[in-house]
């Protein structure tokens, strides 16, 4: 059975810091891409950072210099590090595996807040 399990959402202040957590299972994670996507109320979810299979990323121009995604092979877990929080970054995140042939899987979703 596959899952993705995010963790580490939460309330913070503006100019805070959180670190998202995405553990996986049921899939060879290391053959998989991984990605970060947020959804705030009324808006379409949308990519935030994504993390290839050989560790390389990329991030949307919003997050860009704030945000940094890392993984660990090891423990099936791909990380979120989001740094100087703003109001706009206030969303539910989900992490998303996806390979060419094996399609793609999302986890549930985490719920951050930042606000004073």
């Amino acid at each position: 059975q596959v899952q993705l399990v995010e963790s580490g959402g939460g309330l913070v202040q503006p100019g805070g810091s959180l670190r998202l957590s995405c553990t996986t299972s049921g899939i060879t994670f290391n053959i998989y891409g991984m990605g970060w996507y947020r959804q705030a109320p009324g808006k379409e979810r949308e990519l935030v950072a994504t993390i290839g299979s050989d560790g390389r990323t990329n991030y949307a121009d919003p997050v860009k210099g704030r945000f940094t995604a890392s993984r660990d092979n090891a423990k099936n877990t791909v990380y979120l590090q989001m740094n100087s929080l703003k109001p706009e970054d206030t969303a539910v995140y989900y992490c998303k595996a996806e390979h060419s042939f094996l399609g793609a899987r999302w986890g549930q979703g985490t719920q951050v807040t930042v606000s004073s």
